[in-house]
């Protein structure tokens, strides 16, 4: 068999901010590193940035972590899988001692599950510490379905994996549940400001947010999504920090919320599939142990402390794209001049 080299794929990557950030897992100015083609993401992020500084940061609240694998199982009828399913919900201590034996790091803390005829969907979810826990919970995974098979004999393989994690797919169950991170950033800024850098009104936005975001997505026929290009920052924020780039899939699933606050503008995002690690496969390269150096991700912290801190940076890396795209939607012609002055050459 021949052996084909490696090689590097160079993509260009700029530093912007700083943003100023509050919350338990950041509370200072820090400078956000994207990677990209779309070298007009830097100047609306950069903006995004600027704006939320001046109105006095932005507040960041991780709400929950986890990370799902779901397996599959096949009982010889539909009775048999419940009996199955509540014995499993009665054993929950026993199964999470397995898991315990495969990883330091993972902890089972929930299962859900779906019976169609006579499959059993069997969906764990667990923490994972500072990676972001692919394998890791694969590995668990595998280890539990063996163990439920020696403890049920009725009980046939199907596969590690059953899609109802759901990895790399937009879902309405990640939505729901969460798989990573389930980050909410939010700030809110005052009227004048807002005409002053973004050269629109809170009103503005508001409405914007509500026939594009909500209802245009809504026609479109959106899985548990409002935003207007999430996927953009996710993308060059997963491939500055060496994460796996496909799960901005389900991580582009979020909501873009606004309101009008004494004639401010409120406006916040919320994330619940943010899927990043600082620790596993990829976060040794050179570039990206330098990037997670200088982002205050390589610290030492309780374990799961400078994932955890990883994502609500991201999310307020989101936030501050979409509110200067947003606003720049607002005024006729801005967006497209904006990309006409920043690219063509």
């Amino acid at each position: 068999m021949s052996q084909h080299k490696i090689q590097q794929t160079s993509i260009p990557m700029r530093w912007v901010g700083p943003v100023l950030m509050t919350g338990d897992e950041v509370d200072d100015k820090v400078m956000i590193p994207l990677a990209t083609y779309e070298t007009p993401l830097w100047s609306s992020v950069g903006r995004g940035a600027y704006v939320t500084s001046l109105a006095g940061g932005i507040r960041v609240t991780v709400i929950d972590e986890r990370m799902s694998r779901s397996v599959l199982l096949e009982a010889p009828d539909a009775a048999q899988a419940l009996t199955a399913w509540h014995s499993f919900r009665q054993r929950k201590e026993e199964m999470s001692q397995v898991v315990s034996g495969t990883s330091r790091f993972a902890k089972l803390i929930d299962m859900h599950v779906q019976i169609v005829g006579n499959l059993l969907y069997l969906r764990l979810e667990f923490t994972t510490g500072d990676a972001s826990g692919h394998n890791m919970v694969t590995m668990a995974a595998e280890k539990l379905l063996s163990w439920l098979q020696q403890q049920y004999s009725s009980l046939k393989y199907v596969s590690v994996s059953a899609n109802y994690c759901s990895d790399k797919k937009a879902t309405a169950v990640n939505g729901i549940l969460g798989r990573g991170k389930n980050v909410v950033a939010e700030v809110t800024i005052p009227k004048s400001l807002c005409q002053r850098r973004l050269h629109t009104a809170p009103q503005a936005i508001t409405d914007l947010n509500i026939k594009k975001n909500l209802l245009g997505t809504l026609l479109a026929g959106g899985i548990r999504s409002a935003n207007a290009h999430f996927a953009n920052m996710l993308l060059a924020f997963y491939l500055a920090t060496g994460q796996d780039a496909a799960n901005i899939v389900e991580g582009s699933q979020g909501i873009t919320y606004t309101e009008i606050r004494n004639n401010d503008l409120y406006f916040s995002v919320t994330i619940p599939n943010i899927i990043v690690g600082t620790v596993g496969n990829g976060k040794e390269l050179e570039f990206v142990a330098e990037n997670l150096h200088r982002l205050g991700c390589r610290e030492n912290r309780a374990p799961g402390m400078n994932a955890r801190r990883l994502a609500a940076i991201c999310c307020a890396s989101v936030l501050c794209g979409e509110l200067s795209l947003l606003a720049a939607q607002t005024n006729e012609g801005e967006l497209m001049e904006s990309h006409l002055r920043l690219e063509r050459k």
